[in-house]
């Protein structure tokens, strides 16, 4: 016999954490996509951008990494 509605379950700020970071990196990846369709005409200056674009994508990745958010407790 049901005496009502359960109680919500929480979740861990770790889960929340790794969800926003999730979101983050996919919507700078897709970002990537228009530059591939129009790097060729860009020439080096659209190479040069994708570069420093990829680099900073990196760096953002080694820094939570280090920070130890991709760790699941």
């Amino acid at each position: 016999m049901s005496t009502g509605a359960t109680a919500p379950q929480r979740f861990t700020v770790s889960f929340y954490l790794t969800a926003m970071l999730f979101i983050v990196f996919d919507i700078e990846i897709v970002y990537l996509y228009p530059l591939g369709v129009v790097l060729k005409k860009l020439g080096w200056f659209g190479f040069a951008e994708l570069g420093f674009f990829i680099a900073i994508l990196a760096l953002a990745y080694v820094y939570i990494w280090r920070k130890g958010a991709l760790k699941w407790r």
